[in-house]
């Protein structure tokens, strides 16, 4: 396996979040066609996933088919590749140090002393070509998260070292991410960022192939000349990531400067990529954003507002939807620890995505109310399902206590119209305990919603505890809900309409994360088409 496996190594430096995932994601999209590629994320904090950071301090939490909660930018490597990727890949430093202590545990190193260097490095190597094996894989492409001198990444840095003086020169090459800032009232380039931070992963023994220079504008002749002379790179291997209208725009602007030529004369492989598709549906996209036909406006009300990334997936969904009817998406985020319904009176449709806890829980409820009496397209996900279905106890079927047991504490003793899982019960541990992962999800036939999967089952990703409280359903469906949805053995509700509003849908599960350019999720096209 490591004769044939060729590796792109990502990284990122002067500042962090400047789209490692996206560049990432975009240069694998270039080498997709013509090798079997596996994205890796390697991650310096000590959790051993990212399911229970909150996400206005890491952004989203992805779900994936097998359950793995990930790094946000798996959906990037999703939507951008079109696979379903493992929790596997993503390799958090906690992950490493809990392997390398039941190793310990367990004699594994035969009372040697265990040091960062080898057997971090060791354990990293090995987890890496073990996904390498697995996956049959021909190309990785490898993130290394952080930033380039952060002390949580040095020794992924290091593994990677070691593993292009184990596979040789040839088969791997190093592609640094950074940022050539154009300051306020000096309006001129600045490449000493790039050169420091270059200069930083010298030290560490790693020389980039390639610099891609994350800018506002194209690089000049000058400071691209400068980049070239003193971080040691050909000018013709410093490719412009400037700003775009969308970043499906970013793979394009790759293929035009040669990127995959100049890293497959590197690797030795020969990288023919297919984009007519791709590029065809970004010049819908950009020409409804220079010229729209039609404008929608939709708002998410939800309690991470200050950070949109919290989000990421709902915003690409409708970018897909956006892109497939030929229209412009308009999206606003409501804080719903301030809610205003004001705000609701200017939006077309309304989206309450998933959470957890009560900050923000009766302004999100107050907006549900909102659009079911003023029959304004609503799509709840995950609580916002939950939410809908408390919000129709207590203002249609006149259960004023209705709750859900999340919130039911102390002495309060209110209706458990929502209720926690049987298996939930005897849990502890908050850490990779809920319902995860895909699941299967039978369709109920005359229903809005099999019509728009045109199916009586779909596979669906799920990530929550609670679980809507059967013993009120015929109450529910009396008043005018309809449960369009349920577990393959009907105990477990999964999806709510209510038929007389023009769209009134609420889904368990997050239909955000398997949405593609190329085939936008059911019911976000559902939601959008009603608001049409």
């Amino acid at each position: 396996m490591k004769n044939n496996l060729k590796i792109l190594v990502v990284t990122g430096g002067v500042i962090s979040g400047i789209g490692k995932g996206v560049t990432s994601a975009s240069i694998a999209r270039l080498f997709k066609d013509n090798l079997k590629i596996t994205p890796i994320k390697c991650d310096g904090y000590l959790n051993t996933d990212p399911g229970t950071i909150n996400p206005v301090e890491h952004g989203e939490v992805f779900v994936l088919d097998d359950g793995g909660e990930v790094d946000m930018d798996f959906g990037h490597y999703e939507r951008f590749l079109n696979l379903n990727a493992k929790s596997s890949w993503n390799i958090t430093m906690g992950r490493i140090y809990k392997n390398i202590i039941d190793n310990e545990r367990h004699g594994k190193y035969l009372g040697r002393t265990v040091q960062l260097i080898p057997h971090v490095t060791d354990e990293i190597k090995e987890t890496i070509f073990k996904i390498a094996k697995e996956e049959c894989s021909e190309l990785l492409v490898i993130e290394i998260g952080g930033t380039v001198g952060d002390m949580e990444n040095i020794l992924f840095i290091e593994a990677m070292r070691q593993i292009r003086y184990e596979l040789g020169s040839d088969n791997i090459a190093f592609i640094h991410l950074t940022y050539v800032p154009s300051p306020v009232g000096i309006n001129e380039q600045k490449s000493k960022p790039t050169q420091q931070s270059v200069k930083t992963l010298n030290k560490a023994g790693i020389f980039p192939d390639l610099i891609i220079a994350r800018s506002s504008q194209l690089l000049t002749k000058q400071i691209r000349q400068k980049i070239a002379m003193f971080c040691n790179v050909d000018a013709t291997s410093i490719i412009d990531n400037i700003d775009v209208a969308t970043i499906y725009e970013i793979p394009i602007s790759f293929y035009k400067q040669g990127l995959h030529e100049i890293l497959g004369l590197k690797l030795k492989i020969n990288i023919k990529p297919k984009i007519e598709e791709l590029d065809r549906l970004v010049g819908v996209i950009k020409g409804n954003l220079i010229s729209p036909k039609r404008i929608i406006n939709i708002a998410i009300c939800g309690k991470y507002a200050e950070l949109s990334d919290s989000y990421a997936s709902i915003f690409e969904s409708l970018t897909h939807v956006s892109a497939n009817l030929d229209i412009l998406i308009k999206t606003t985020i409501i804080d719903s620890t301030n809610f205003d319904e004001e705000v609701l009176k200017r939006v077309d449709g309304l989206v309450i995505p998933g959470g957890f806890g009560g900050r923000g829980y009766e302004g999100k409820i107050l907006a549900i109310k909102y659009a079911r009496e003023h029959n304004i397209p609503f799509l709840g996900i995950c609580l916002g399902m939950q939410l809908a279905v408390i919000e129709f106890a207590r203002n249609v079927c006149g259960i004023l206590d209705a709750d859900t047991e999340e919130n039911i504490q102390g002495n309060f003793t209110g209706s458990s119209v929502i209720h926690l899982l049987p298996e939930q019960k005897e849990l502890k541990n908050k850490g990779a305990t809920m319902r995860l992962g895909g699941y299967p999800v039978v369709l109920e036939k005359d229903t809005m919603v099999f019509k728009l999967y045109g199916k009586d089952k779909i596979v669906e990703r799920f990530r929550h505890r609670y679980e809507v409280n059967n013993d009120y359903l015929d109450l529910f469906k009396k008043n005018g809900l309809v449960v369009s949805g349920f577990s393959e053995d009907f105990k477990i509700v999964k999806i709510i309409e209510i038929p007389k509003n023009k769209f009134f849908v609420a889904c368990q599960f997050h239909p955000e994360l398997i949405t593609r350019l190329e085939n936008p999720s059911k019911l976000f096209l559902g939601l959008v088409k009603a608001c049409l």
